[in-house]
């Protein structure tokens, strides 16, 4: 059965990293668009980054430039979001999600537009000392 599958999530302080996986099975990740989502307590899900999967560009959301990294790894099949100098506003559940199909530009502003295929289970970061 076709799935995304999330590891990375947990508790870390203010100033230190963390990386995501998000590692399809069942289907190849090629052609498709990958978003990191996340969703605060209380708050409507929010678009991060994404990444496209056959130039591997990728686009960030203002609050996280600089700070967070999305790549993908084609023998592994897999997107990764690295995450350096983690504030306690990034505390949220983080969700991949992809999209079949390459997305022009910055999709994190638009990704309430397009239909994710896939989701994967959710990984909890909570950024706190």
């Amino acid at each position: 059965q076709p799935q995304l599958v999330e590891s990375g999530g947990g508790l870390v302080q203010p100033g230190e990293s963390l990386r995501l996986s998000c590692g399809a099975s069942g289907f190849s990740l090629e052609y498709y668009t990958i978003a990191w989502i996340r969703q605060r307590l209380g708050e409507e899900r929010e678009a991060v980054a994404c990444v496209e999967w056959r130039t591997s560009s990728a686009g960030y959301v203002d609050s996280v430039k600089g700070r967070f990294t999305a790549s993908r790894d084609i023998t592994a099949n897999t997107v990764y979001l690295y995450m350096h100098n983690v504030k306690p506003e990034d505390t949220a559940v983080y969700y991949c999600a992809a999209y079949g199909g390459p997305i022009k530009g910055n999709c994190t502003a638009s990704f309430r537009g397009w239909r994710w295929g896939y989701w994967g289970q959710g990984t909890q970061v909570t950024v706190s000392s």
